[in-house]
C-alpha cells in the first residue's frame, strides 16, 4: 500500500511549492461527506472540495449522467460542432439566474475563466475599460483575476504588474469596523479622485466573500450598489462562484438581497466536481461581443454539462436549499454556544448564510486581534482527529464550514464534535 507520507515525498519532488496543500492527506476514495486516505483512514469532509461537491462525493445521479455522456462522446468542441446539453444547460441557467430580464449563458471551464469573460463582456457592452472590485475579494489566479483580487499574500505578491484600469475599494466588513456608509463613500471618493464613473464598465462583488473570510454583504449595501450602478450605467457583476447552487440556502446568494445583477459568474458547485463554469448575463450584455470573441477549446465540455444537469436535478429533488438552511442552523447554533464558552474566549464572530458558515478566531474577544497561529493549530488538530476543515480570511484566522449539503444530521454532529475537541486542544497548545 502506498502511504500518504510516500506520496507527499513524491509530491514535493514533482509539483512546485507554489501549488499549496491544506493537508497532506492523499485521497483514495470518497462517498457523500466522507473520504478515505491512501493510508485507509476515514475523514469527515467539511470542505467539499471548496464548495464544489455540494451534492456530495460520487452522487449516483451524477455518476450515471457522466457515464451515459461518455458513451456518446466526450469532446467535439462546442465552437466546432455544438451539442444539445450545452444549449439546454444554458436555458436552465438563464431561467434561474438572478438577472433582470432575458438572459444568455456562456459556459467555460474554471471560475477564473468566468471572471475573465465577465470583464470582457462588460467592456464590450459599455465600451468602457474600468473595473472595480473590493478589498478582501477573491476572483482567481489569472492575471485579471489577480488584479481584481483584494488580498496580496499569497495571491498577488511577486506576480505584477497587473492589468490597468482596475480599482479596489473598501468592503463593508462589519466585524472589522466597516459599514455600508464607509464603502459607499469609498466608491464616491474613487469617482472623484481616480476614475470618472463614465469610464467604469463594471463593479464585481462576492455576495459573501470566500477567501476573504465569509464576510456577508449587508443587504443595504447591495441595494445601494445597485442604485449606484444604475445611476452611472455601470454593470453589477455578482461573483457567485463559491456562493452558488444552494450553498447559502437559496440557489444563488443574490436572492437574499432583493436586487438583480447584470452578469453572474458561476463555477464550483455547478457540475459537482466536473470542471465547468458559466457566465450568465443580460441578453443585450452577452450579445455585445462579436462571434469568436468568447469561447474556449474545452469550454462547456459535454461530460461536465451532463453532470451539471444532474446537479440541478438533485438540488431540486432533494430540496438542498432547505437542507443547507438546516445544516447551517446546526453549525451556527453550535458555534454560537462555543463563542459563549468563557473557557475558550477565542471566537470573535460567528456568521453565515445557509450552509456557508464561519467562525473568526481571535486572541481574545476583548481585543479582537486575529489569531492565525490558533487557526493553524486547529486545522492540524482537526485533521489528526479525522476532520477536514478549511481556513480563509485576510488575516488567515477564519474557519469556514462547507459541508456537503447531502450530509446526514449524524455526520454533521460528529464533525462538529471533532471541531469542538480540536478547538479546545488548539487553545491549550497555543496558550
Amino acid at each position: 500500500m502506498t502511504t500518504s507520507a510516500e506520496l507527499q515525498a513524491r509530491r514535493v519532488a514533482a509539483v512546485p511549492r507554489g501549488v499549496g496543500n491544506v493537508t497532506q492527506i492523499f485521497a483514495k476514495k470518497a462517498k457523500n461527506s466522507e473520504l478515505w486516505s491512501e493510508d485507509g483512514k476515514r475523514y469527515i469532509d467539511f470542505g467539499a472540495g471548496i464548495a464544489v461537491v455540494n451534492t456530495g462525493h460520487q452522487h449516483p445521479k451524477l455518476i450515471k449522467a457522466i457515464e451515459e455522456q461518455l458513451k456518446a462522446f466526450s469532446h467535439v468542441c462546442f465552437q466546432v460542432t455544438p451539442y444539445e446539453n450545452y444549449v439546454s444547460l444554458a436555458e436552465r441557467l438563464n431561467a434561474i439566474a438572478p438577472i433582470a430580464g432575458p438572459a444568455k449563458t456562456m459556459l467555460a471551464s474554471t471560475g477564473a475563466e468566468a471572471v475573465e469573460n465577465a470583464v470582457k463582456v462588460a467592456r464590450a457592452f459599455t465600451g468602457r475599460p474600468g473595473i472595480i472590485s473590493f478589498a478582501g475579494g477573491f476572483h482567481g489566479r489569472t492575471l485579471m483575476g489577480m488584479a481584481l483580487t483584494g488580498k496580496v499574500v499569497p495571491y498577488k505578491k511577486g506576480y505584477g504588474p497587473f492589468p490597468p484600469d482596475v480599482y479596489n475599494v473598501e468592503f463593508p466588513n462589519v466585524f472589522h469596523g466597516g459599514s455600508t456608509g464607509q464603502s459607499i463613500r469609498s466608491l464616491k471618493s474613487l469617482f472623484k479622485h481616480s476614475v470618472d464613473p463614465s469610464n467604469v464598465a463594471g463593479i464585481i462583488i462576492e455576495p459573501v466573500q470566500g477567501e476573504g473570510g465569509f464576510n456577508i454583504v449587508p443587504r443595504e449595501f447591495m441595494v445601494a450598489l445597485r442604485e449606484l450602478c444604475d445611476e452611472h450605467g455601470i454593470l453589477l457583476i455578482a461573483d457567485e462562484i463559491q456562493t452558488g447552487f444552494a450553498r447559502t440556502g437559496k440557489m444563488f446568494a443574490m436572492e437574499h438581497f432583493g436586487v438583480k445583477a447584470d452578469v453572474v459568474t458561476m463555477a464550483k458547485g455547478l457540475a459537482g466536481g466536473m470542471p465547468l463554469s458559466a457566465i450568465v448575463g443580460r441578453a443585450d450584455v452577452m450579445d455585445a461581443s462579436n462571434p469568436g470573441g468568447l469561447g474556449g477549446t474545452y469550454a462547456g465540455n459535454p461530460v461536465a454539462c451532463a453532470s451539471a444537469h444532474a446537479v440541478l436535478d438533485v438540488i431540486a429533488e432533494e430540496k438542498l436549499c432547505d437542507r443547507a438552511n438546516a445544516i447551517g442552523k446546526t453549525i451556527l447554533d453550535r458555534c454560537s454556544a462555543l463563542q459563549n464558552n468563557s473557557n475558550l474566549n477565542c471566537i470573535g464572530d460567528v456568521r453565515g448564510l445557509g450552509a456557508m458558515c464561519a467562525v473568526e478566531l481571535v486572541k481574545d474577544k476583548s481585543s479582537g486581534e486575529p489569531a492565525p497561529e490558533l487557526t493553524a493549530a486547529l486545522l492540524k488538530s482537526a485533521s489528526e482527529r479525522g476532520l477536514i476543515l478549511l481556513s480563509c480570511g485576510t488575516y488567515g484566522n477564519v474557519i469556514r464550514f462547507l459541508v456537503p449539503l447531502t450530509a446526514s444530521d449524524e455526520l454533521v454532529k460528529e464533525g462538529m464534535d471533532i471541531f469542538e475537541a480540536a478547538l479546545t486542544d488548539a487553545v491549550a497548545k497555543v496558550a
